[in-house]
């Protein structure tokens, strides 16, 4: 299966933990994984291992954002420059394609290998919001050079792209949570912590995106109960407090296949529930609703920003899939 997963929560439910194990348990199981942090506390890196000066020297994705452009326009005549191109903008015939496993420019500018126990993954980040963006930027476009990558990546077999989200809702200002095969809830059992499931669902369902809870910090079985009784069929499975988490973010973790067997079997429980929606993938959908955001955002400020008429980018013709990337991986780099 090919798997783009994101996990969602509000700050503190521990969405970036999980994420981290996650990673870990599909690195395990030898899957390739491509991750990335798209918080605006950017937490996955340590979280994977990193010390403090290895975190700081993730490039930004933002940083690389007209590399990246350019990159993935292509040769495609819809897209007369790489500025007119906003977070938005979708592939067309001569676009170029990411592959997971693949080598291209913009992994060599974005991303870094992180050795795990049990493999490598690459990590990319947004970077970090900065005091410089204040009053002239938001973290929206931060997000921007991500939502790009992922209109543009075809996931291969058995490959998964693992994506910390910023808290909250705000990834819902974009197509951006379209863009996922499941999204994980990740929700402490308290009111606050089953408020941002209220705004997913709210949000999410008029698009199929797929939506599991994971109740996180469960002590026990009323914890059970009362996220079951917040969020009925969507709680998918719940984790418990860990030992060698709290090890973890002392700095001096274990090797992950110490983790906790009940743990373990819940993070198993994560990737079978992101195998079995993969059947729902439709990439017809899924490129109608890249389209559809697009022109949204064309019309309310894109048109405006860049001096062009962004709905001329969009290409009828073309379906988001394996028989397009293909022949984008026919092309020169």
């Amino acid at each position: 299966m090919n798997m783009k997963i994101a996990f969602v929560g509000k700050g503190g439910s521990g969405k970036t933990t999980l994420s981290s194990l996650f990673i870990r348990h599909l690195t395990a199981n030898e899957a390739p994984v491509v991750a990335v942090d798209a918080d605006i506390n950017q937490h996955l890196g340590p979280a994977l291992g990193l010390d403090e000066a290895q975190a700081a020297a993730l490039p930004a994705m933002g940083a690389h954002l007209p590399l990246i452009k350019d990159y993935l326009r292509g040769t495609n005549p819809r897209i007369t420059s790489a500025e007119t191109m906003i977070k938005t903008t979708p592939p067309g015939e001569g676009s170029r394609l990411l592959r997971v496993r693949e080598d291209n420019p913009v992994y060599d500018a974005c991303a870094r290998t992180v050795r795990l126990d049990d493999g490598e993954i690459r990590l990319m980040a947004t970077g970090p919001f900065t005091e410089s963006d204040l009053g002239v930027s938001c973290y929206h476009s931060k997000v921007g050079a991500v939502e790009l990558c992922l209109n543009h990546l075809v996931d291969g077999p058995e490959e998964y792209v693992v994506v910390d989200m910023t808290a909250g809702s705000d990834s819902f200002a974009s197509g951006l949570f379209t863009r996922f095969d499941m999204t994980f809830l990740v929700a402490e059992p308290t009111r606050k912590g089953v408020s941002v499931y209220r705004q997913y669902k709210e949000y999410a369902r008029d698009f199929g995106v797929s939506l599991k809870v994971v109740g996180n910090k469960v002590q026990g079985q009323d914890d059970i109960d009362f996220l079951r009784e917040q969020v009925g069929d969507d709680l998918l499975v719940t984790v418990r407090a860990s030992d060698w988490v709290r090890s973890m973010e002392k700095g001096r973790p274990s090797r992950f296949e110490l983790l906790e067997a009940d743990n373990r079997l819940a993070l198993q429980t994560l990737q079978n529930a992101a195998e079995d929606s993969y059947a729902e993938r439709d990439w017809e959908r899924y490129t109608r609703q890249m389209v559809h955001f697009h022109l949204r955002n064309a019309e309310s400020w894109g048109n405006a920003k860049t001096g062009a008429d962004l709905a001329a980018q969009v290409d009828p013709a073309f379906v988001l899939g394996e028989r397009f990337a293909e022949a984008s991986a026919a092309q020169p780099a």
